[in-house]
């Protein structure tokens, strides 16, 4: 015959429930709230000076029109959060890639050529969204590592 589990009786004070493990300090990045609060069109040109991308690419990789694209240039008013968000995810590409390739414009070829990676197809539209920009970082991370698929 089985035996019948009692249940257990927690005690209620609060001193033995107090957490004891060592202090982690928290310390929030602020960065890209500093980053997307000001990034003005001058940031981006700095940005778009590293590899020969036309304004129609720069427009289809942010999803904006050429002319909005214009008017960011044209005036004073900074990049809004969602597309100061993609501009640094192709930075962080485009610094990876002028890692590998010799120069922007071998980097630029290198984009535009079809490629296909892992079953899919890789090309300059892919960074026109997120797992696209990923995975196009990763290519460039076999490539760097010799493990070019």
């Amino acid at each position: 015959m089985a035996k019948s589990a009692t249940p257990k009786k927690y005690s209620a004070n609060t001193k033995s429930n107090k957490l004891e493990e060592p202090f982690a300090e928290y310390i929030p990045l602020r960065r890209h709230v500093v980053i997307t609060a000001d990034f003005t069109h001058k940031k981006f040109e700095r940005i778009a000076a590293k590899v020969p991308f036309t304004q129609k690419d720069w427009a289809n990789i942010l999803h904006l029109s050429e002319r909005t694209l214009q008017r960011y240039a044209q005036g004073s008013k900074s990049f809004e959060g969602i597309y100061v968000d993609r501009i640094l995810q192709i930075e962080k590409l485009i610094d990876k890639g002028l890692e590998t390739f010799a120069d922007g414009d071998a980097l630029y070829r290198w984009l535009k050529r079809d490629k296909k990676v892992m079953g899919q197809l890789l090309n300059f539209e892919s960074l026109s969204y997120s797992q696209g920009i990923y995975d196009t970082m990763d290519e460039i991370g076999r490539i760097q590592y010799g493990v070019y698929i």
